[in-house]
């Protein structure tokens, strides 16, 4: 006889794998679309807005990974920004996670680490002035994060009573 115990594991092992390849396709496609405004020393990568999502659902973390690593595959900045823009994404997700009982705390991460390590590899990469371009894609964080990303969170909780205790 089965036990209905290990059906029962494999379906929320199998839903917690396709929350986190949704979220993936969903940053990289979105990173895609708008390529014009996702790379470079001035950009709006409107796709950060969903590296507040780990607030809600803890597979958000390596799925907003692997969808910046996937996005990053196009990316004219090359392996560097594959492998460094994306572990300094998975690095924000993880802490946004640990912050996740303020949602204007848990914002901070993505800001401030992507401010700081996209500004540094676009320095090595093509010469960026380092403070301005820390600026710049500082600024375009935030308004994917804290406008778009603060909505998104926002909007989901409304949806669900579910989400609005997470």
């Amino acid at each position: 006889m089965r036990s209905p115990f290990k059906t029962l594991d494999k379906s929320f092992e199998i839903k917690r794998l396709t929350i986190a390849a949704l979220i993936a396709a969903v940053y990289a496609a979105v990173t895609m679309l708008l390529q014009a405004i996702s790379y470079g020393p001035i950009q709006m990568r409107v796709s950060e807005a969903l590296t507040l999502l780990p607030i809600l659902f803890p597979e958000a973390v390596p799925g907003l990974f692997v969808g910046c690593l996937i996005a990053n595959l196009i990316s004219a900045y090359g392996l560097p920004d594959i492998i460094f823009g994306s572990l300094a994404t998975l690095a924000a997700a993880m802490l946004t996670r640990r912050l996740r009982k303020n949602m204007w705390l848990a914002a901070l991460p993505p800001v401030l680490i992507n401010a700081v390590f996209v500004g540094i590899l676009l320095r090595v990469q093509i010469n960026a002035p380092l403070l301005p371009t820390m600026f710049t894609v500082g600024v375009g964080e935030a308004v994917s994060v804290y406008a778009l990303g603060i909505a998104m969170i926002l909007g989901l909780r409304k949806l669900s009573p579910l989400l609005a205790r997470a």
